[in-house]
């Protein structure tokens, strides 16, 4: 299993949500490369990159993006509002080798199953999650679909996998959603990324031992919880 920093961007800042509340911002640094770089040095050999403003309407973040890409020699995934084949394309071009896809793709499955025929083995599609039912539009709608039902339309699709956030475990650093996480695995045909909640060596532990294949890691690396050149050194494949 590897694990994964994330650079969640919002107004041109790095920062940390608590509970998937915009209005629980907890940590903002005002240099997201200088922090791509720290978690570079530190020896991660990936990251994980949001932007939270595209993602729910407010802006873009598309240059601060880019410059996080120039200023890292990790593998990055991008996701963050992403609806359309020209910003797949953009990110690629900006130097991202995978792509995250939440919103459209949990919305609009046909374009879903388009786009990944045309990037075979570069797109994951992102589930944000509580109560076993599908958020979307940045947690601020409910869908009425349950998880395990996406992931099972997900498996005939070439994704280079799917990612799962427990949104009600998200910054609060007090364990992930073992039983979620397990459930989806079995279900899932692809490799599958966990998010929300992680909190201790112990948390990632338990996510490796359910056959979990990456976990992104936000508020216990920027609080200091997590050590992470030791977390890097564990979880490096």
């Amino acid at each position: 299993m590897i694990a994964i920093p994330a650079i969640d961007i919002r107004e041109a800042a790095c920062v940390q949500l608590v509970g998937g509340s915009y209005d629980a911002e907890q940590v903002r640094l005002d240099d997201p490369p200088g922090v791509a770089h720290r978690w570079d040095y530190a020896g991660f050999r990936r990251v994980h990159i949001v932007d939270l403003d595209a993602a729910t309407g407010r802006g873009s973040n598309a240059e601060t993006i880019r410059q996080v890409l120039r200023a890292t020699s990790m593998e990055a995934q991008v996701g963050g509002g992403v609806r359309d084949e020209e910003r797949i394309e953009a990110l690629l071009r900006d130097g991202a080798q995978r792509i995250v896809l939440g919103t459209k793709a949990v919305e609009s499955p046909n374009w879903l199953g388009d786009m990944a025929e045309a990037f075979p083995g570069t797109l994951i599609v992102a589930a944000d999650v509580r109560d076993r039912h599908v958020l979307t539009r940045g947690w601020a709608r409910i869908s009425d679909r349950y998880i395990l039902d996406l992931i099972e339309e997900l498996n005939a699709l070439p994704l280079a996998g799917v990612m799962v956030t427990a949104v009600h475990k998200e910054g609060l650093m007090e364990g992930t959603d073992l039983p979620l996480m397990e459930d989806v695995v079995e279900e899932s045909e692809h490799p599958v990324c966990a998010s929300g909640g992680i909190g201790t060596i112990g948390d990632l532990r338990a996510l490796q031992d359910r056959g979990v294949a990456s976990v992104v890691i936000g508020m216990a690396l920027y609080t200091g919880a997590l050590e992470p050149a030791v977390v890097a050194e564990e979880f490096a494949e």
